[in-house]
């Protein structure tokens, strides 16, 4: 028994010294069989450069027609009849409706009647002085008589002035029951109809006619904004050029861009106490009518050049709620997360107003993958980077 025991207690020593090992490399015991660390992530990185960039200012606005005119009524009347198609371009002095033209036409009449009784009281007149002034002369009548029969003649010929101005009156009222287009443009829908009373004293409003091209867009901006764009101008950090040609791109209400060019052509040289803003205005071509009065659009002015200005590619910054930062690789290798200010855009690049300076590198791929305080393997961007989405590997 003593014999058997002695094997059976050796043998279990033996198959603990084989499964020591074993257990000790699956632990990862033993130098030689630790996994080695995972190398930090690649990322690419454009190092920020500083230079002569153009000062963008994104203001919002409003569609304006260059010329908008109200189409009222003139005289009074009853509406005869519509002579345009709504929604179409009328040319100026186009005959837009008819009013009832019985009154003024009788009118008319009555006034021409006036005139005429006016000019034979006047021809009565005048013959009277022409028998008087052979008589005067030889004394044949008094100056008295004479003076009077001049007097009547120069009342006679007031009448008859007075009696014309009335026949134009009476006329230019009974042009007035056709109503005309002052000017040419596109035309809205009819706001009286066949049959309705319009007054002249009320101004019954007939229809409206806009001219769309060109087209105004008119912004607001702050007071404050244009006396720290006035300072950084003082200053020499922004340059303008000259007034008449500061470009002004437009972005519709769904976001695209209006791909015509406008230029200001108008600041108001006063601040308006309710809103602390004041008024620009840019011109615009528009002959696809794609621009209507009343849209809401968002103008991005080229308000001069920035001296020494920094920007990044639009996919480097991080856009929150609260804020934009983008990420940058210090001299350790390590990612830092820095707070930007943002101006406008321009060429797939987005201003940077502070929050970075010139010589940071800012992470152009890879920022998603990557945790500030995170080595990483940065590597300088292709030159195409710039403008292609490809992310590093």
């Amino acid at each position: 028994m003593s014999g058997n025991s002695d094997r059976s207690t050796t043998g279990i020593a033996a198959k603990r010294a084989l499964l020591l090992p074993m257990l000790l490399a699956a632990c990862g015991g033993g130098g030689a069989g630790q996994q080695q660390a995972a190398p930090p992530p690649k990322v690419l990185v454009e190092t920020v450069r500083a230079g002569a960039i153009p000062n963008l200012v994104e203001l919002p606005g409003r569609i304006e027609a260059v010329r908008s005119v109200e189409i009222r009524a003139r005289v009074d009347g009853i509406v005869e009849r519509r002579l345009f198609t709504e929604g179409r371009d009328v040319a100026a002095g186009a005959a837009l409706f008819t009013i009832d033209p019985r009154d003024m036409t009788a009118q008319r009449q009555q006034a021409a009647a006036r005139l005429q009784t006016a000019r034979v009281a006047r021809s009565h007149a005048a013959s009277i002085v022409g028998r008087f002034e052979p008589l005067v002369s030889r004394k044949a009548i008094s100056a008295q008589e004479y003076d009077a029969a001049l007097s009547s003649l120069r009342q006679a010929d007031a009448s008859v002035r007075e009696a014309q101005a009335a026949v134009d009156r009476a006329q230019l009222q009974l042009d007035n029951t056709t109503v005309r287009a002052p000017i040419g443009g596109h035309i809205g829908r009819a706001l009286v109809s066949e049959g309705g009373l319009v007054s002249a004293a009320a101004g019954t409003l007939m229809a409206q006619v806009d001219q769309l091209s060109p087209i105004f867009a008119t912004f607001s901006q702050s007071s404050a904004e244009l006396l720290e764009l006035t300072q950084e101008i003082q200053a020499g950090r922004i340059s303008v050029p000259d007034f008449r040609r500061v470009e002004v791109r437009l972005l519709k209400e769904n976001g695209a861009e209006y791909g015509i060019v406008g230029y200001l052509d108008f600041a108001e040289q006063s601040v308006d106490p309710s809103t602390g803003g004041r008024i620009l205005r840019a011109r615009f071509d528009n002959p696809a009518r794609v621009l209507l009065p009343g849209q809401f659009v968002r103008g991005v002015v080229t308000a001069g050049t920035i001296q020494g200005g920094i920007t990044v590619p639009e996919r480097a910054v991080q856009i929150g709620a609260a804020d934009a930062a983008v990420f940058t690789v210090g001299a350790d290798g390590a990612v830092v997360r820095r707070g930007v200010t943002l101006g406008g855009q321009t060429g797939g690049r987005w201003i940077v107003g502070s929050g970075l300076k010139a010589g940071e590198r800012v992470i152009v791929d890879g920022w998603q993958r990557v945790q500030p305080g995170q080595k990483v393997d940065a590597q300088p961007a292709p030159p195409a980077a710039a403008a292609s989405p490809a992310a590093a590997r």
